[in-house]
């Protein structure tokens, strides 16, 4: 049986679970590219869960973004948080820049 997720986010948060890290890349030439040189590159992970959306104008404008879908986010734009041992990211959707294989 899947574990309960226990983390809600409020508003127009949703929680992210990070893809794992490539680590070094090895050029055809020989050169070793470290993980360190690709921080600049945004971030990508599955959504693991979703708030109920911001409210605009009185009414409430649901998410754009699904439990399921592999993101690419902004990579300064989020919290980390530790939760059952795991880590997650939090932000907020417009942090989003752009949903994969959609």
């Amino acid at each position: 049986m899947a574990k309960k997720f226990t983390l809600t986010p409020l508003g127009d948060k949703i929680v992210v679970r990070p893809a794992e890290k490539e680590g070094e890349k090895k050029l055809a030439s020989g050169i070793i590219i470290p993980d360190t040189a690709n921080k600049e590159k945004p971030a990508k992970g599955t959504v693991v869960a979703v708030g109920a959306g911001k409210y605009e104008d009185g009414k409430r404008v649901p998410l754009s973004v699904k439990i399921g879908d592999v993101v690419l986010f902004s990579k300064y734009g989020y919290d980390e948080v530790k939760v059952a041992g795991e880590d997650y990211y939090i932000l907020s959707e417009s942090s989003v820049l752009g949903v994969v294989g959609k």
